[in-house]
């Protein structure tokens, strides 16, 4: 589990297609604990490592412990196809965080790394220190957003400032627009969208409910004309 808090803002090193899917190296600073298995989220999307290790000043994969790190994840087809991720090319920025610890501090809201869908960036405007960003949402999934709700964007825990159908609005503080990759956003980009679990379990529950009140309810009389 994640909890939407980057830590830290990543830069894809090295892309390889595979038959079966795609790989990626991805390069980041502070990682420090990187384990073989470990899940990791790339801009919203969790992944698991294969390899890790340390980037030298020489940019090589031949580093030693505190040097920035480096590691490889695969994506298979349906991640590929669910995702922009194979759009990304080497130099583009990707936001990073590993899994919750049970330790940890819980500072965002419950996000899973599995994305519903994508929105497009329809605007960006500057609000005095602040950013505001308009998405649109493929229809059907609005019902998801709610205004002051949550909902994770590449990966970062977001409040909804203001929806409108299926479009809404999220204010940005420059700590979250500066340390991530919305910086590098621009009207008509795709983002990660992964809305929250809560209301995907309440509306199962409900679906659920419904059903079992139509199973249950008696069957009507037959009418005088029967």
């Amino acid at each position: 589990m994640f909890t939407g808090i980057v830590e830290t803002a990543g830069e894809v090193a090295g892309r390889e297609e595979t038959p079966d899917g795609l790989r990626l190296r991805v390069a980041a600073e502070g990682l420090d604990d990187l384990h073989h298995g470990q899940s990791i989220a790339v801009s919203g999307v969790c992944l698991t490592v294969e390899e890790f290790g340390a980037v030298d000043a020489a940019g090589t994969g031949d580093g030693d412990a505190g040097d920035r790190s480096w590691f490889s994840v695969f994506l298979a087809a349906e991640t590929v196809a669910k995702t922009y991720l194979d759009d990304l090319r080497e130099g583009d920025a990707v936001n990073v965080e590993r899994a919750l610890a049970a330790d940890g501090r819980f500072d965002g809201h419950v996000v899973q790394g599995h994305v519903d869908t994508t929105a497009e960036i329809t605007g960006i405007e500057r609000v005095g220190e602040d950013w505001r960003f308009t998405f649109s949402i493929p229809e059907g999934f609005g019902r998801y957003v709610v205004d002051k709700g949550s909902v994770a964007l590449d990966g970062i825990s977001l409040t909804v400032a203001e929806k409108r159908g299926d479009e809404f609005d999220v204010a940005i503080i420059p700590t979250s627009y500066e340390l991530t990759t919305l910086s590098e956003k621009a009207v008509g980009d795709p983002v990660h969208v992964e809305v929250d679990v809560v209301a995907k379990y309440v509306e199962n529950m409900l679906e659920g409910y419904a059903e079992s009140l139509l199973a249950d309810a008696p069957e009507s009389a037959p009418s005088a004309d029967d």
